[in-house]
């Protein structure tokens, strides 16, 4: 009896970390994955629906929420949605002044965009964890991951789109031949280090974005375990770690989003000064 509860308890738990796939699989051709394994048989052009779609939701709720608050502004008393967009709003443009050193303008919607993208991607993981993965399976659909940020795919994703921005920023600024100069002459600007230098510039410039990408994967993923581990316990012990558990990972979902978006900041930062 207790190794069939170890069994089911292992199969909940991987059940909820399996991501809905579609991809090639060398047997089976184009098809969904139903199982853990032939998700990872599908190799590197397999894509993960749910991740997908659901970050792609939040982007339309993101869009939707802040288009109806400009529609909605007014002068006067302002309404509670207005009132929050204008507050977030204001957090990113004081977080930008503080952080950001260059002049670009582009910097302060794209600090937005990440902040509120993440936090909205962050926030779904206060839904119990198996609201949604009960209800897709009702519709046949066997897998549903809804937490994006919980998938190291899209948090690199995201990492690396800031990366490609801090590479154009960097020659945009410098110019190829000052990006160059700042790569092979820094720490040591001495011609007889330049291999050394680019050693270290390059190792610190590649980690910039794993870094940024693992760091919001990992805390949003250790997190969701964690959910599903308290999800396995007796219905009394649910309710009693549960709440204090999710309302301590509302912080936790804020303050991840922060952290991205600060980052990213300082790194565009870096990018548009001359050394």
């Amino acid at each position: 009896m207790a190794v069939d509860n170890e069994v089911s308890a292992i199969y909940y738990i991987q059940h909820h970390l399996q991501n809905l796939t579609f991809g090639k699989h060398p047997e089976n051709g184009w098809s969904l994955a139903s199982t853990s394994t032939e998700a990872t048989e599908m190799g590197f052009w397999a894509i993960h629906l749910d991740t997908m779609g659901w970050s792609i939701a939040m982007g339309l709720l993101f869009i939707w929420a802040f288009r109806k608050a400009g529609k909605i502004a007014t002068t006067g008393v302002p309404g509670g949605l207005q009132n929050a967009v204008e507050m977030v709003i204001e957090f990113i443009e004081n977080l930008t002044h503080a952080t950001f050193h260059g002049k670009n303008k582009h910097i302060a919607p794209i600090a937005l965009t990440l902040f509120v993208w993440i936090l909205l991607m962050n926030s779904l993981k206060i839904i119990p964890v198996d609201y949604f993965p009960v209800l897709f399976a009702k519709l046949g659909v066997d897998y549903m991951k809804i937490v994006p940020t919980t998938d190291v795919n899209a948090t690199l994703g995201m990492a690396l789109g800031v990366f490609l921005m801090i590479i154009y920023y960097s020659i945009k600024v410098k110019g190829v031949g000052g990006f160059a100069k700042e790569l092979s002459l820094t720490p040591f600007n001495h011609w007889s280090l330049i291999p050394f230098n680019l050693v270290l510039e390059l190792v610190g410039l590649i980690v910039k974005p794993i870094s940024l990408g693992l760091r919001l994967f990992g805390n949003m993923f250790a997190g969701e375990v964690i959910f599903i581990l308290i999800a396995l316990l007796p219905f009394w012990a649910i309710w009693l770690l549960d709440v204090p558990w999710a309302i301590f990972h509302i912080l936790v979902v804020s303050l991840q989003a922060f952290i991205f978006t600060t980052l990213s900041i300082v790194y565009l930062s870096a990018a548009h000064e001359h050394h």
